[in-house]
């Protein structure tokens, strides 16, 4: 494979995924992580990625206020106005991070009366411009990797929230294994948050699906409603609306 083409390929993983590891990519790729890393060294000098200790992360996940960064922003717009949706008045309703939240708070109808929980300090100042609704933003160690907030403090308040609905955002999701992710203290906090929820929605772009990441975050039977850029009845998803709602 051609630089070009290996460079092409570990963008793509990173715009999809949001975050790569050296030694995930080094397995797919079958080159050496010296090389790995040296392409991500360059990538990273040019302004297409961000280099982080043994991997990198998405310029537009960290910076999703900036226009033309965010990757598939149509197809997170198109998904977010399906999942608005699933919010009621008088709801408490739990929100995770990432750029397709960030799209469903930008589109949550200002005559709306609901209460809305987020561990995404930027899902919080989107949701703060609607003036029905209270938000309320769970404390706790801020992760610079993925701008939400994680930690045993997190786990603790969510522990004490029954909410009627969880909307999450995922890296991956397969049929049979579920909700996947490949950062440990993300699993834990989405674990938490679909623990204290009557109902959770997972909110995907297509290319997310039929993938696996290292980690599992709950099995399928646990989500209520799939959210993705496609018909509800499109062939892609013809499997997954034998377990759950599709959207």
């Amino acid at each position: 494979m051609l630089k070009e083409e290996r460079q092409a390929y570990i963008i793509h993983q990173i715009n999809l995924h949001n975050k790569v590891l050296s030694s995930d990519l080094s397995v797919q790729l079958n080159v050496s992580e010296d090389t790995i890393r040296r392409d991500l060294n360059e990538l990273a000098e040019n302004g297409q990625v961000l280099k982080v200790y043994g991997g990198a992360l998405s310029k537009s996940f960290q910076f999703p206020f900036q226009e033309g960064n965010v990757y598939a922003k149509e197809s997170k717009k198109e998904i977010a106005k399906k999942a608005i949706s699933l919010i009621q008045n008088g709801m408490t309703v739990l929100v995770g991070g990432g750029t397709t939240m960030i799209e469903l708070a930008r589109l949550v109808p200002n005559d709306i009366h609901c209460t809305f929980f987020t561990i995404s300090p930027l899902v919080a100042l989107e949701l703060a411009e609607k003036e029905n609704i209270e938000v309320i933003l769970i404390g706790g160690k801020l992760s610079r990797n993925t701008n939400i907030v994680t930690g045993s403090q997190v786990i603790n308040e969510l522990s004490d929230l029954r909410v009627d609905l969880c909307l999450l955002g995922t890296n991956s999701l397969s049929l049979d294994e579920g909700i996947t992710d490949s950062d440990w203290e993300v699993v834990q906090i989405k674990r938490a948050m679909i623990k204290c929820s009557k109902s959770v929605a997972i909110l995907s772009i297509t290319e997310k699906l039929n993938s696996n990441q290292k980690m599992r975050v709950a099995p399928l039977r646990d989500v209520s409603y799939l959210v993705t850029d496609l018909d509800p009845g499109h062939p892609k998803l013809k499997e997954f609306s034998k377990s759950l709602t599709v959207l």
